[in-house]
C-alpha cells in the first residue's frame, strides 16, 4: 500500500535530530507558516531583514514561501508574486498570469519541493542528519533546491544532474558545498540518473535518495503551498464575471502540476495541463527524444503524478522558447515590444521568467486557442525558475546566431507566440488518461522495483489522493512537537 508519512519510525534516531538542531539552532517552518507568513513569529520576521534572500542562513527556510518582498536582502512578505501578460504580448484576449519562482531562495521554487520530502523525514526520526546524506536527483533546479535546503539544515548534500544543464548549475552547487555528480546527457536523460540513483543505494549505506519524481513530498508542498498562492492570485486579479479557466504547468517530476489538485477542490470546472517538449512528446504520443527546455526531464511518467486529474496535455517546441528567451532578454527585443504596445513596466519583468516558464506560457496560449477563451477567462501559470539561470544559454545562442535585431525580433514574437496554434495537444478522455497512468509501470515496476498493487491503487482507490495530499497537516503537528523538544521555538 502506498506509503503515508504520519507517525514516528525511529524514536532513537529523532531524539538525535532533535540534539543536533538545537546545538544548531536550526527552527524548522510549518507549511501552514509557508502558505501564510504571517504565521511566523515576529522574532524571525524582525531577523530576516537582515538576511538575504539567497544567504546560507537557516532561518531562509522561512523564505521558502512564494509571498517573499521581490528584494535581493533583507525583504519581508507581501502577496504572491505573479505577473500578468498583456494582450499586447500573448495576441489573446484571455488574461494569463504567472507566478514567479525568481523570489525563492536559489530563484526557484524547488526549495519547496525539496523540503517537502526532506523536512517530514527529519520530523519523523526517517533521516538522521548527523549521518544521512540527502540525495537530490534531478535535471537541475531541483537539486539545487535540495542543495540549499540541506545547508540550511545542516545535512551532507549530494547532487546528481545531467552534464548538458547550464553552467550556472554546476558553478553554484561547487559554491555551496555540494558532492556533484554529473550524468551522461541532457534534459530528457532520466533513466541516466535513476541508473546512478541504483548504483548508490548498492554502494553508500550513509546515502538516503529523495527522488523528486516519486517523492510525495513534492507534490504535498505543491498542492498545500503552491495551490492556495495560485489561488489567492486568482482572487486579486477577478472581477465578478471572471473565471479560472485553466491551470497550466510542465510536467517535469509532477510536483508543480499537483497544485491543480488543490484548485479542482476550489474551482470543479478548471482545465488542468500538462505541458511537455514536442522533441519528447512522452504524454502526447508516448514519444522520446532529447529537448532544450530545462527543468522538465521526461521520457516516463512520474509516480506522483495524478493523471486522473490531467485534462489535457500540450507540446510545445524547444526552438520557440529559445527564440523567445532572447526576445525577453535582449534590448532589441524590448524595443520591438515597447513600440508594439508592451508596457515598460512588464518589460523590466520579462527577465523572470526562465525557458520552462516560456514553455508554459506558450502551452497557455494553445490552450486559450482551443478552448476559445475570452477576456473573461483566466489562465494560470508557473515560472519555476528566471532568464537569470540562462546567462549561458544567451550567450551560446549570440554565438550561434549572431548578434540580435529588431527583424529578429519581429519574427520571433510574430512566429514563436503570436502564431501559437491550437495543435500539437490533446484532451484526454478516461481512456487516455489510464493509457498513460499505465505507463508507469515500465518506469516504475520493471526498472524501480515498486510494488504493481500499489500502481493500481494510485488509479483504483478515490481516496487515495486526498489522504496523500493531507499529510502537511499532520507533519504540521510533527514540527511543532520537533520544535518544542529542540527549544529552539
Amino acid at each position: 500500500m502506498i506509503p503515508i508519512i504520519n507517525k514516528i519510525t525511529d524514536p532513537v534516531i529523532l531524539t538525535r535530530a532533535i540534539r543536533h538542531y538545537r546545538e544548531k539552532g536550526i527552527i524548522l517552518p510549518t507549511f501552514a507558516q509557508m502558505q501564510n507568513p504571517e504565521l511566523i513569529p515576529g522574532i524571525i520576521r524582525d531577523k530576516l531583514k537582515h538576511i538575504g534572500l539567497w544567504d546560507l542562513h537557516p532561518l531562509n527556510l522561512f523564505r521558502i514561501t512564494w509571498k517573499n518582498e521581490p528584494k535581493i536582502s533583507g525583504g519581508m512578505y507581501g502577496p504572491p508574486n505573479f505577473i500578468e501578460l498583456p494582450k499586447s504580448l500573448t495576441g489573446i484576449d484571455a488574461r494569463i498570469i504567472v507566478m514567479l519562482g525568481k523570489w525563492f531562495p536559489t530563484g526557484a521554487h524547488k526549495v519547496g519541493a525539496a523540503y517537502g520530502c526532506l523536512a517530514p523525514r527529519i520530523i519523523t526520526g526517517g533521516f538522521d542528519p548527523t549521518y544521512h546524506k540527502a540525495v537530490w536527483p534531478s535535471t537541475g533546479n531541483y537539486c539545487r533546491g535540495g542543495a540549499f535546503d540541506s545547508y540550511l539544515m545542516d545535512v551532507t548534500a549530494v547532487a546528481i544532474l545531467p552534464e548538458e544543464m547550464s553552467r550556472e548549475r554546476f558553478a553554484w552547487l561547487k559554491e555551496i558545498g555540494a558532492e556533484v555528480i554529473a550524468t551522461p546527457g541532457c534534459e530528457s536523460n532520466v533513466k541516466e540518473i535513476y541508473d546512478k540513483c541504483w548504483e548508490i543505494r548498492r554502494t553508500r549505506q550513509d546515502c538516503m535518495i529523495f527522488n523528486q519524481f516519486e517523492e510525495f513530498g513534492n507534490s504535498c508542498w505543491h498542492y498545500t503551498v503552491t495551490g492556495n498562492a495560485l489561488e489567492e492570485a486568482f482572487r486579486m486579479v477577478a472581477g465578478p464575471d471572471t473565471k479560472l479557466a485553466a491551470y497550466i504547468s510542465a510536467t517535469g517530476s509532477a510536483g508543480t502540476i499537483a497544485a491543480g489538485d488543490y484548485l479542482r477542490t476550489i474551482f470543479p470546472h478548471v482545465k488542468v495541463v500538462a505541458s511537455e517538449a514536442l522533441q519528447c512528446p512522452t504524454l502526447l504520443e508516448n514519444g522520446f527524444g532529447g529537448h532544450r527546455i530545462e527543468g522538465i526531464g521526461d521520457k516516463h511518467v512520474p509516480w506522483i503524478h495524478n493523471v486522473r486529474n490531467t485534462d489535457v496535455v500540450t507540446a510545445i517546441d524547444d526552438e520557440d522558447c529559445m527564440r523567445l528567451l532572447r526576445l525577453f532578454n535582449e534590448k532589441e527585443g524590448h524595443e520591438y515590444l515597447s513600440a508594439n504596445g508592451v508596457e515598460k513596466e512588464l518589460l523590466g519583468m520579462l527577465d523572470t521568467i526562465g525557458i520552462s516558464g516560456i514553455g508554459n506560457i506558450l502551452s497557455a496560449i494553445k490552450t486559450a486557442k482551443h478552448f476559445e477563451f475570452t477576456g473573461e477567462d483566466v489562465l494560470m501559470t508557473i515560472a519555476t525558475d528566471s532568464a537569470e539561470m540562462y546567462g549561458s544559454r544567451l550567450e551560446e545562442l549570440t554565438a550561434e546566431r549572431g548578434s540580435y535585431s529588431l527583424l529578429q525580433a519581429a519574427r520571433d514574437h510574430e512566429k514563436c507566440m503570436l502564431g501559437t496554434a491550437p495543435s500539437t495537444m490533446k484532451e484526454l478522455g478516461y481512456n487516455d488518461r489510464k493509457a498513460i497512468h499505465n505507463l508507469k509501470y515500465f518506469t516504475w515496476i520493471e526498472q524501480q522495483g515498486k510494488d504493481v498493487e500499489e500502481l493500481r491503487q494510485l488509479w483504483e482507490d478515490r481516496h487515495i489522493w486526498q489522504q496523500i495530499f493531507s499529510q502537511p497537516a499532520r507533519w504540521d503537528e510533527l514540527i511543532n512537537e520537533f520544535n518544542k523538544q529542540a527549544a529552539v521555538g
